[in-house]
């Protein structure tokens, strides 16, 4: 089993970086900076406690003066560079998020993200002045540097995984679009990822401006249509009829003798059951085809889609294939005995479905 992400701050990593600080700053007590990072809370702290802590202790050994203290990273910025290293953003976090402070933690920020990332560094002060970071942000999303242009997209994505969810923007994303609009071309696959998922972000809370800004934005370049395509994701899954016709799906998708069935009818939580499924299309058609499992939850049911495939398909084809569904329990889900519906979907449209018992 791979090791967690945390694993990458050992001893040795933290005596490495101690040194480097050292080179700038000869009062840095490097053997107390690790020993006071990994005190008796040290193993039980996850990725981003881990992060917090070493930025913390930081703070405790760098001089008092934040100027003086950020000073010192900027210095060694050039010998950290990589995913470890994201407490230099997160310093600027704890540390700089007084009004006095901001030009320089946002110039901070600025060179951090290009060897790191500043994702979830820049959210406080974007929450605390939504309006003059957003100026801010247009600027970084004009920059000559890659790494700069994605935090203008990836800072504001109204729900970044584990960061602050961006409240403001989740009811008004208007903002966003005005900065993903300087990216919805952008040569880096890195920054368009960014946007995205940023877009993809923003139709959780707002499916009819993205709908609108898809429309809108289709045909502008390759680049674009990738983007547009990727941060429909969620709006496809769901069958969004407009969505569904834009990226060239028919609404209702003509299939004969469409079927799904399983290997059995009843199946303990952890066992795997093998699905059967066939149709035949009779004209030709580009088709998203999935299954769906309506899960019993402790409280009602909950729906998930699965792709199975998503092709044109020619006039006459005769589809048969299998698939392999495992019930075992998952940290993002938890199955529960009852009845549990399998549907077959054709672009969003359910066109067979079997009834599968699941028991302890």
């Amino acid at each position: 089993m791979a090791e967690p992400l945390k694993a990458m701050y050992t001893k040795e990593f933290l005596e490495g970086f101690a040194s480097k600080v050292k080179q700038a700053y000869n009062d840095f007590d490097e053997r107390e900076f690790v020993d006071k990072v990994m005190d008796g809370e040290w193993e039980g702290l996850e990725l981003k406690g881990r992060i917090r802590r070493i930025s913390q202790v930081l703070g405790f050994f760098l001089p008092k003066n934040y100027p003086e203290a950020l000073g010192i990273l900027l210095a060694i910025q050039d010998q950290c560079e990589g995913f470890p290293y994201l407490f230099f953003p997160d310093f600027v976090e704890v540390y700089g998020l007084e009004l006095e402070h901001e030009e320089i933690s946002l110039q901070a920020l600025e060179q951090f993200t290009k060897r790191s990332s500043a994702e979830f560094a820049i959210r406080p002060f974007l929450i605390r002045a939504p309006e003059r970071i957003m100026k801010k942000m247009l600027e970084w999303a004009q920059s000559d540097d890659h790494h700069v242009r994605r935090l203008a997209s990836e800072g504001c994505r109204p729900r970044l995984p584990w960061g602050q969810a961006i409240r403001q923007f989740k009811e008004e994303p208007n903002p966003i679009f005005e900065v993903l609009e300087l990216l919805k071309a952008d040569s880096s696959l890195y920054v368009r990822k960014s946007v995205a998922n940023n877009l993809n972000d923003i139709a959780k809370d707002n499916p009819k401006q993205v709908i609108l800004t898809a429309k809108r934005w289709s045909g502008f370049s390759p680049e674009t249509d990738w983007i547009i395509r990727h941060g429909c994701r969620t709006l496809l899954r769901s069958g969004e009829p407009e969505v569904m016709v834009l990226f060239g799906y028919e609404e209702a998708a003509e299939l004969i003798d469409a079927m799904i069935v399983t290997d059995r009818q009843r199946v303990t939580i952890g066992e795997s059951v093998t699905m059967s499924y066939s149709f035949n299309v009779k004209k030709q058609a580009k088709l998203r085809i999935e299954y769906a499992i309506d899960f019993v939850k402790k409280r009602g049911i909950s729906q998930k889609k699965f792709l199975l495939s998503d092709r044109i398909f020619t006039a006459g084809e005769s589809v048969t294939k299998e698939r392999v569904h495992n019930w075992k329990d998952l940290t993002t889900r938890v199955h529960y005995p009852g009845i549990h519906r399998i549907v077959l979907l054709a672009n969003g449209k359910a066109v067979a479905h079997t009834d599968l018992e699941l028991i302890k």
